[in-house]
């Protein structure tokens, strides 16, 4: 048998396979853009003047601290902080998204916005690495380097360039940007509730929408955790007590074609993964939004997909499209079960997703490297 063989039987007979829903799983999670975008005042919060000086207060009361030691505690939110937490609980139990509206980035160099969005973070979820540097604050911009997945796996993530992205989740349990600085065009998000498309793949065809459940092997890029192998089998569709969660990433899937061991998608994942796109880009389906500077989105990555538009940049360098991330793993997320291993090294619940690789030290870059 080989290697890869004994890896497939071992993921199967751990019970580490995805459970099936019952058929749709409904919802507030289950959601459609064109209605979303009627309704802006859900899930947009813009602040107020007294809650942008709650955020400064705390900021500048952390000052003295280095970032990556700031909890929660010490970023001290006396009324903004209960709106946070309302916040937290529609994003795991709801709709799975929000805009925040109002920080004013133009006043702040990049270690105050930096401070401000870790405090803010906090409330939120703790923050995970987002690549093999051990960044758990990331840097969103053109770095300039072509993005090829195949020739340069694990050197160039396209998150560094203006390469549009597709439609995807990201290995943690709730992703966030803020924007410092928009491009001089293009770069719209894009989201996507997976919750529909799950729904909609059962009403359309469900045999595919089958498939979706059982193992796509999935490229690490170059970031493999000690012990593991460069690749790994997950499903797209996982449900577990009464949840539904998703895992997906085409891009990731499709790069596999690299390794010769590993056996090529079947004409039945590609024809399932062809239908979620379908479902996913239509204008009906996704919701479309433009960052301004001082707006933080955060999505739940468990029942939202997100994309991202290419875009044009400005040539000065201070003008430059530039937005900050986090990776959260809240402490009252939601039960992950084993299918999730592979990919988020673990199921404890405020302890799991990132990136994970040998003698990787977590730090906070305050600038795009």
């Amino acid at each position: 048998m080989s290697a890869v063989a004994e890896f497939e039987e071992g993921y199967v007979s751990s019970g580490a396979t995805a459970a099936r829903a019952p058929g749709p799983v409904g919802g507030p999670g289950a959601w459609r853009g064109i209605d979303m975008a009627r309704r802006k005042d859900e899930w947009i919060y813009t602040l107020s003047g007294a809650e942008v000086t709650e955020l400064d207060d705390a900021m500048r009361q952390t000052r003295d601290r280095e970032i990556l030691t700031i909890g929660r505690d010490a970023f001290v939110l006396p009324k903004l902080g209960a709106v946070l937490d309302d916040m937290r609980h529609e994003l795991l139990q709801g709709r799975g998204f929000v805009v925040i509206r109002g920080i004013p980035v133009s006043s702040y160099d990049t270690e105050e916005s930096a401070r401000v969005y870790w405090g803010l973070g906090k409330y939120f979820g703790n923050a995970r690495a987002q690549n093999g540097k051990g960044h758990v604050l990331g840097h969103v911009c053109d770095l300039g380097a072509r993005y090829d997945a195949f020739k340069n796996p694990g050197k160039t993530r396209i998150y560094q360039t203006k390469v549009r992205q597709l439609f995807h989740t990201d290995g943690v349990d709730m992703v966030s940007l803020m924007c410092l600085q928009k491009s001089k065009s293009g770069g719209e998000s894009s989201i996507s509730s997976s919750v529909y498309v799950h729904d909609e793949m059962w009403r359309r065809d469900q045999d595919l929408w089958a498939a979706m459940y059982e193992p796509f092997w999935r490229d690490r890029r170059g970031e493999v955790p000690d012990g593991k192998k460069p690749y790994y089998p997950s499903a797209m569709f996982h449900f577990h007590e009464g949840l539904l969660s998703t895992t997906f990433s085409r891009d990731y899937a499709e790069s596999c074609d690299r390794f010769p061991e590993l056996p090529p998608m079947s004409d039945r994942q590609n024809a399932a993964l062809d239908l979620a796109d379908s479902i996913t880009e239509h204008p009906d389906t996704r919701l479309d939004m433009e960052f301004e500077p001082g707006d933080v989105q955060l999505l739940h990555n468990h029942q939202i997909l997100h994309a991202r538009n290419d875009f044009e940049d400005w040539p000065e360098v201070s003008r430059k499209r530039h937005l900050l991330r986090l990776w959260l793993s809240p402490d009252d997320g939601r039960p992950l079960p084993d299918s999730f291993l592979e990919r988020y090294l673990g199921t404890e619940i405020g302890n799991r997703g990132g990136i994970s690789v040998p003698g990787m030290e977590l730090n906070v870059p305050l600038e795009p490297v």
